[in-house]
């Protein structure tokens, strides 16, 4: 998707004068910007600008004290996250959350939605719709698998995976339940330079192969340089100012608090 396409395709989320406090602290004071159907938007701001605050109102890991959530359509304020995501909704997370004890294709398969399997009486009068459910989710695992290059790695204990390897790994399980949007908490953080982009392309396949729309927070300019059509940029809980990310960063007030010199 170009820039232009990104301007003038309809929104499927927006964020609407959304507000949440802790005490005294607004960290998030009407923040209001729309995401692109079928875009990479990047959300970008400095520590204590509002931005993980933001993205777990969206996400559902907070309820917003104010304002509005619409997600393809329907509103989703305040919905617990299981809610969001069977509406279409996943995240990932900053520090990944992957369960080393089990396989990487087993994590994969755990986030799979509405298993049959987890319903008891499924199991002792169905016993063949769990064992085609649990092969019909193998598979799944294994294409996702394939998409983000970790096949190879499907048997091994996702503790014994390299920091960018999770990264992989959060983002393919992001992917099991179908969604039509994923949200990426700084999906490049912790990676090496090499990885980073190898993730970035990544994130681009998945948008481009599977029609998939990202929100990511990132403070990795290289890395939103490279993904992104929409830039919005957060400052004190409220948007400062979205667009390209060129007109961002000739923006002199974001160079000035948020990017520094360099993109002078």
């Amino acid at each position: 998707m170009t820039a232009d396409e990104a301007a003038t395709a309809p929104a499927i989320l927006r964020v609407d004068q959304l507000e949440k406090r802790f005490g005294g602290n607004r960290a998030v004071d009407g923040a209001t910007f729309d995401v692109a159907r079928g875009s990479i938007t990047g959300l970008i701001g400095p520590n204590g600008a509002g931005k993980t605050t933001c993205f777990n109102c969206i996400a559902g890991a907070l309820r917003p004290d104010g304002g509005r959530v619409v997600f393809d359509g329907r509103d989703v304020t305040g919905l617990p996250p299981y809610r969001v995501t069977a509406l279409g909704m996943t995240r990932t997370f900053q520090i990944p959350q992957e369960l080393g004890a089990m396989s990487v294709l087993e994590n994969l398969m755990l986030a799979g939605l509405d298993q049959a399997g987890e319903r008891l009486w499924e199991s002792w009068f169905r016993p063949w719709r769990v064992a085609k459910q649990e092969r019909d989710l193998a598979a799944r695992a294994h294409e996702l698998l394939a998409l983000v290059d970790l096949e190879h790695l499907a048997y091994e204990l996702a503790a014994n995976l390299s920091g960018g390897q999770r990264k992989l790994l959060e983002l393919a399980r992001a992917l099991m339940p179908r969604p039509t949007m994923v949200l990426l908490d700084e999906p490049s953080a912790g990676v090496n330079p090499t990885l980073a982009v190898k993730l970035a392309d990544h994130i681009r396949d998945v948008r481009d192969e599977l029609g998939v729309t990202f929100l990511l927070i990132a403070h990795d300019m290289d890395v939103v340089e490279r993904l992104c059509e929409t830039v919005v940029v957060m400052a004190s809980g409220r948007v400062l100012t979205e667009g390209t990310p060129a007109e961002v960063f000739a923006n002199t007030e974001v160079q000035d608090a948020y990017l520094g010199s360099q993109y002078r």
